[in-house]
């Protein structure tokens, strides 16, 4: 840039950044950094929405990324462990071997995720302006950022633009368990009365997710429920009996319990596809709706908005 960034803009840069370092609870930061400088600084508006989309979208692609090396990793193990086994090798020994080759894996997979936070934080510490890999570019050209211009020839980010990435952001920390509801939260406290695409986005998404999370612990409560109840028929103490009746109610149960959670259990990673495609839509320009929770939610805001104040919940966008 040709003036170095004040104090108040790296600040905000920094710690929107460092944010990430708390896996999910800092994702609020980045929003609120964005709302406070966003008609103040492009430079500290362009990072905070970078940060922004390092914890939700980067965030998305390190689990994923994660998920299908955790698979080869177990297909790898499960297939030497079987090759081992049929020559007369020691089994346990390549188990625990393989066990801690994965576990410095996945430390190193952390370690990465953590690195670029950190050296962006170093890099606006020093005004610069950072880019993350492969996002930063493609985000600067979305919001049609120029860090080479002058400052009196400065103007604000594309204002649709951002109000879009700070709504699909949202739609993409589905996968930040609980924490991840802090992103169309703090949107739609910041944001509600003053933009109508964002404040329908911002609830509509804070359902979805938060129904989404209840199904967790639903699953979770069910397997507790029904163990406990086969627990309670068997018996703990002495001989345990699967031929009483309460035994055998109690194997029944469980048998239940344990078929529901797993049937929820095959539907959350649905959900959570849904929650990415919803994100990739409300980017590309389309004004998503959530299958039914979409509908409700925008009558339940038209009904609640004055006519006076009765506005557009999109963005002029393309219907989804």
């Amino acid at each position: 840039m040709n003036t170095s960034p004040t104090t108040e803009e790296r600040i905000w840069a920094i710690f929107s950044h460092l944010s990430a370092l708390t896996f999910g609870i800092g994702i609020l930061l980045p929003i609120v950094g964005w709302s406070d400088q966003r008609h103040k600084s492009k430079y500290a508006s362009f990072q905070c929405l970078q940060a922004l989309g390092y914890q939700s979208l980067g965030y998305t692609i390190w689990v994923l990324f994660s998920a299908i090396a955790a698979i080869i990793f177990v297909i790898m193990m499960l297939t030497a462990s079987d090759a081992a086994g049929r020559n007369g090798g020691n089994v346990k020994a390549l188990v625990g071997i393989w066990m801690s080759i994965y576990i410095a894996f996945l430390l190193g997979l952390i370690g990465i995720y953590f690195l670029f936070p950190i050296l962006a934080a170093v890099s606006c510490a020093l005004g610069k302006d950072f880019r993350y890999p492969i996002m930063g570019d493609r985000l600067a050209r979305y919001l049609t950022y120029d860090s080479t211009e002058k400052s009196e020839e400065q103007t604000r980010l594309n204002e649709d633009h951002e109000f879009r990435w700070v709504a699909a952001m949202g739609h993409f920390s589905i996968l930040i368990l609980i924490w991840g509801m802090l992103a169309p939260l703090t949107t739609w406290i910041l944001y509600g009365k003053r933009s109508f695409f964002l404040k329908f986005q911002s609830i509509q998404t804070l359902v979805y997710q938060a129904g989404t999370t209840i199904l967790y612990f639903v699953a979770l409560f069910m397997y507790l429920f029904g163990f406990l109840l086969l627990i309670a028929g068997i018996g703990t103490i002495g001989q345990p009996n699967l031929n009483s009746s309460t035994g055998i109610f109690g194997l029944v149960v469980f048998g239940v319990s344990l078929l529901i959670s797993f049937l929820i259990i095959l539907l959350i990673p649905l959900l959570h596809i849904l929650g990415q495609w919803a994100g990739y839509r409300v980017l590309k320009g389309y004004d998503y709706r959530y299958p039914l929770v979409g509908k409700l939610i925008e009558r339940w805001i038209v009904n609640k908005t004055p006519l006076a104040e009765d506005g557009d919940l999109s963005l002029k966008g393309k219907s989804s």
